[in-house]
């Protein structure tokens, strides 16, 4: 599992992780990133060439796994940014509390374990007027397309290290102490529905909390 997960995984989200509707949707939301930025999941680092160097002075980049971080590394190289790669020790993110302006998530909170508290994670190192930036697939709001999620969950989670198919992402963004500001979803990509069913937009912490 080992190779697999070093070598195979990586190879196969950079063949299929950037189709051209999901390539626009990241050419969209990315530049809107300011500040210092933290990246969760830069899987194989195909944001690094998105980030505005004019709004943006440095990008943390986060990444467990090794092979991914040598592909994202072959592209902060190409592009040239202030990007500075993080180790993830245990469930907690590296930095200082109210560290950064932005945090970006691509399809990376559908994988992560204890998502909600990954997000009051984001929560802690974010400043208080920061912002959240994420594109995620998961749940349908379709009841067809949801029971072909239900059954189609196991496989996508052995294939694509952990992924769920069947998270309400905007849910849970509000439960991790997050109000979401901006919000788009549909259909992306030349996928089956049951995994291409995508949330795209911005979100604020909830102050309140």
């Amino acid at each position: 599992m080992a190779y697999y997960k070093d070598h195979v995984y990586p190879q196969l989200v950079s063949m299929l992780g950037n189709p051209k509707p999901i390539q626009e949707i990241r050419q969209r939301i990315v530049p809107l990133a300011q500040g210092t930025v933290l990246e969760i999941g830069v899987g194989p680092g195909v944001n690094f060439a998105h980030y505005d160097p004019a709004k943006v002075d440095k990008v943390y980049a986060l990444e467990p796994n090794p092979g991914m971080l040598r592909r994202a590394e072959e592209q902060r190289r190409r592009t040239q940014r202030d990007i500075e790669f993080l180790h993830l020790p245990g469930e907690r993110i590296p930095l200082a509390d109210a560290s950064v302006d932005t945090v970006v998530s691509t399809f990376t909170l559908c994988t992560i374990p204890g998502v909600v508290e990954a997000i009051q994670g984001i929560g802690r190192v974010l400043k208080p007027h920061g912002k959240l930036i994420f594109f995620e697939h998961g749940l349908s709001p379709d009841p067809p397309v949801r029971r072909w999620q239900e059954r189609s969950e196991p496989f996508f989670r052995l294939v694509f290290e952990g992924c769920h198919v069947t998270r309400d992402i905007p849910s849970l963004i509000g439960k991790g102490g997050f109000n979401i500001e901006q919000l788009d979803a549909g259909y992306l990509a030349p996928f089956p529905k049951s995994g291409s069913y995508c949330w795209w937009g911005v979100a604020v912490p909830d102050l309140r909390k």
